[in-house]
């Protein structure tokens, strides 16, 4: 899981260590000279007299080389409490490699802009010991700015939907082919599983099959379907599916819309009425996470025409890149709330910042 993405980050990282490196050998070598010349160093140079030998008189030969030696020894050892700064000059090329690399790995523009003008904040001007481990200097600096993008918007789906007034409505779209239909029975599955009592409406009367692969799921999972003849007005199966939710008293409808495309006119019509008239509680947007910016620029213009309460990105597992995992809250302002990392039922994990971070950057 994204392999790719990790790969890209190394040369940045190792950019940024080398040139901490460079300036803590320069410092080290300045504080050295010093000490070879006998001069007093400042504090601030790391390195202090170890004994003022004028003040005590002629030394014997052997306490004299003696006191010389344990000078040396007190001033090496002080050089590797060292502290450098590294300044914009210094981050320009490394900053530039991040930046490219998070392009390369489909980061929206906006989204890699404001990564980087973080990761320049949480290095710029701040001290740095030579000691330090810098790898782990620059890992931070990533952590920190990429957390800041991920919970932005973060938005816990559990405590809405157990705080939220029953039955809870949830309308799922997307285009076609995104595995929308398998992220509603993941979801169902995710919600049973926490007690929640569950009905689906086939409201996919466009595509041929749509009912039948819903009703497998439904069948497969043990849960009610509210279903009508293909062709039939979407709107009118989820209104019932709602009515069959009030009457028996259940927690959760997950309704299935036809996949589609926000250039189809009479599609999207079609999806403004079913908003209008189930007025649901979280409308959720589906797409691959494989597919990158264009993901990201699909939610987006959905976004636009109908708007959305949060995404679900499948196929986390497969994508090398991350992009869409990264950019696609950021760009629409509405929170990632589950990402689907394989084919069966339980392969839905709830979206936290620091799982995904782990995984971006091998943690």
């Amino acid at each position: 899981m994204f392999n790719g993405f990790k790969e890209r980050l190394k040369g940045f990282k190792e950019a940024v260590s080398t040139k901490i490196q460079e300036k803590s050998e320069a410092e080290a070598k300045k504080a050295e000279a010093k000490a070879a010349k006998g001069t007093k160093p400042s504090p601030e140079n790391g390195a202090a007299v170890v004994a003022k030998a004028e003040d005590a008189g002629p030394l014997p030969e052997k306490n004299a080389t003696k006191a010389k030696q344990s000078f040396k020894s007190r001033a090496k050892s002080l050089i590797f409490e060292q502290e450098v700064v590294l300044d914009e000059k210094d981050l320009a090329d490394p900053l530039w490699e991040l930046e490219m690399a998070l392009l390369e790995s489909d980061v929206a523009l906006p989204v890699a802009e404001t990564i980087v003008a973080s990761v320049k904040d949480e290095l710029v001007g701040r001290k740095k010991k030579i000691r330090a481990d810098t790898g782990e200097i620059v890992e931070e600096a990533l952590r920190s700015s990429l957390y800041k993008v991920l919970s932005e918007n973060y938005f816990d789906v559990d405590e809405y939907i157990a705080k939220a007034e029953k039955p809870v409505k949830i309308v799922f779209v997307g285009v076609n082919g995104t595995g929308k239909t398998t992220s509603i029975a993941k979801v169902a599955k995710y919600l049973k599983d926490k007690g929640y009592s569950i009905v689906l409406a086939a409201g996919d009367t466009f595509r041929a099959g749509a009912v039948e692969q819903i009703e497998v799921h439904a069948n497969n999972l043990e849960v009610k379907l509210v279903k009508h003849k293909d062709g039939k007005d979407p709107a009118a199966v989820i209104f019932d599916a709602l009515e069959y939710a009030k009457a028996h008293h259940r927690d959760v409808v997950l309704a299935d819309t036809a996949g589609r495309l926000h250039t189809n006119v009479n599609l999207m019509d079609q999806m403004k009425k079913i908003v209008r008239v189930v007025e649901p509680d979280l409308l959720i947007f589906v797409d691959e996470a494989i597919a990158g910016n264009d993901a990201v620029e699909r939610a987006r213009l959905f976004n636009e025409t109908v708007p959305i309460n949060g995404t679900i990105l499948t196929k986390t597992d497969a994508d090398a890149k991350g992009g869409a995992a990264i950019s696609i809250s950021h760009i629409t302002g509405k929170p990632v709330l589950f990402l689907g990392v394989g084919q069966d039922y339980p392969d839905l994990v709830k979206f936290e910042p620091d799982w995904l971070l782990d995984r971006l950057l091998g943690s």
